[in-house]
């Protein structure tokens, strides 16, 4: 196998094997079964069948068809087949990997995503990380300079193989929105007052989910002084 920075840049012998007057469609075939694409076989089998069924004097066209074929379908097979940690060299590659194999989320995502998936090195994917695991959730991906120090070079690059989603649940452990989602024994492990924890729940479980501190304080009437160690 191609070593990963040049990934891009070799052909695949299947691609060669395209060049077999007759059955050389069987390697668009072979192309299509290793990376799971049912439409690939179906275009290798025809021209295999059209090959080997019409007059001799179309022959030639049947064969550049589907020599031109297959290296229309390289740069397909190479994004399905990339291995972990390959060179992402462009934005347009980085579309295509984005479309076939989906994008990272900055927020949700392992070290190994950030690693095998966006090329990142190690110290910058560990620096994401401990970013996120201290309640930092990323919005944009300007942010990944601006925090973490990427370069933007590559980060133009990885542009469309990276999303930002945004989960509340995130905040939990971090703001007052924790009281959205703790139970009533875990809010007394939190050192808040069983009444209160009860009267916090069971309101939130009547009428839904608070929308600020100052909704907790109107809805409960419980003074704010009494869980600003929750917030």
């Amino acid at each position: 196998m191609s070593n990963s920075h040049n990934w891009f840049e070799h052909t695949p012998k299947w691609i060669w094997l395209s060049f077999i007057p007759g059955v050389g469609g069987l390697s668009i075939c072979y192309a299509g079964w290793v990376t799971k694409t049912k439409s690939w076989i179906g275009i290798g089998v025809v021209f295999t069948l059209v090959a080997l069924t019409l007059p001799n004097s179309l022959s030639l066209f049947i064969w550049l068809g589907q020599i031109a074929t297959a290296f229309s379908l390289k740069q397909k097979y190479l994004i399905k087949k990339a291995p972990k940690g390959v060179q992402i060299s462009n934005v347009e590659t980085a579309k295509l990997m984005a479309k076939a194999r989906g994008t990272v989320d900055i927020n949700n995502c392992s070290v190994d995503d950030l690693v095998y998936q966006l090329n990142l090195p190690i110290v910058y994917a560990n620096d994401i990380d401990l970013v996120r695991k201290e309640g930092y959730i990323f919005t944009d991906i300007d942010e990944l300079s601006e925090i973490v120090g990427i370069p933007e070079s590559t980060l133009r690059r990885i542009k469309p193989l990276v999303v930002f989603s945004y989960d509340i649940r995130k905040e939990e452990g971090f703001s007052w929105h924790k009281l959205n989602n703790l139970s009533i024994d875990e809010l007394i492990a939190w050192d808040l007052d069983p009444v209160y924890a009860k009267k916090i729940v069971e309101e939130r479980e009547h009428r839904g989910n608070y929308q600020s501190v100052l909704d907790i304080r109107k809805r409960t009437g419980i003074p704010i002084k009494n869980y600003t160690h929750l917030i």
